[in-house]
């Protein structure tokens, strides 16, 4: 079948602009706004700990970890409290010293250092288990340096002032480790 010059000029058109869009709807962040849910859309690791070697645990059941050597007593430390949702505890070391004012904001209800602290995690890509939406919320740690929000978040969920459960991200979510405010 033979298509008339007209015709063909208008599908080449639409499959150009087919592409231009799906192209778009990949996200990518321009840097005039912060990076979306959606950057880095490709499947990403949930766990950020090393495979348990034969040292460690042999048991399936949860633990609540002791305070790592190095950390100070009273610091958060990686505890996987829900060994169902595939996001383990937080590696030795990973918790960086600013997560603890960001804690201690939380614990107290606030005042939050951002304005966007507090508010809705979607959860829109579903790293974290499905919950009802406004169960999330997010807040963020600084990054020394900075001049922006930068990267570092944490994630609670199940309520503001005493939340059930703490991700934390290093990485703008592509990433999550779970924790545990020790005190």
């Amino acid at each position: 079948m033979r298509l008339s010059r007209p015709v063909a000029a208008v599908l080449l058109v639409l499959c150009a602009v087919l592409v231009l869009v799906l192209a778009l709807g990949q996200g990518g962040w321009t840097g005039d706004e912060e990076p979306s849910e959606a950057t880095n859309a490709a499947a990403r690791p949930t766990a950020t700990t090393p495979e348990p070697t034969s040292d460690g645990p042999t048991s399936d059941e949860p633990t609540q970890e002791e305070t790592p050597a190095g950390a100070a007593e009273g610091e958060p430390v990686g505890t996987d409290t829900r060994d169902w949702d595939d996001i383990d505890a937080c590696a030795d070391g990973i918790l960086p010293a600013e997560l603890d004012p960001v804690v201690d904001d939380i614990e107290a209800g606030g005042p939050y250092d951002y304005g966007k602290d507090g508010s809705t995690f979607q959860n829109r890509e579903g790293y974290l288990p499905d919950e009802s939406f406004d169960y999330y919320q997010e807040f963020t740690v600084e990054t020394p340096g900075l001049g922006h929000r930068g990267a570092k978040r944490v994630v609670t969920g199940g309520g503001e002032v005493d939340p059930e459960v703490w991700y934390y991200t290093e990485d703008h979510y592509a990433s999550f480790c779970e924790f545990a405010p020790v005190g």
